[in-house]
């Protein structure tokens, strides 16, 4: 899978690290809580999903991307 980095343009999957950007309910008021829904808690929806990726191997930077989960899109 090649993903395109905003800055180094074409790279491969293996270059970064990524993961899902939770919601966490407004309800939970605890920040350590919230903490732990926002790092274990993960949604695994089905379709499109909302993703922080860090560019490892290259630039060092975030992007975030929306990733279709029912296939390599």
């Amino acid at each position: 899978m090649i993903i395109t980095c905003p800055h180094c343009g074409d790279r491969p999957i293996e270059e970064w690290v990524h993961g899902e950007i939770p919601v966490v309910p407004d309800s939970i008021t605890d920040p350590d809580a919230r903490d732990v829904d926002r790092a274990y808690f993960h949604t695994n929806a089905e379709g499109d999903v909302r993703e922080a990726w860090f560019h490892l191997a290259g630039c060092r930077r975030w992007t975030t991307i929306t990733r279709n989960t029912r296939g390599y899109v």
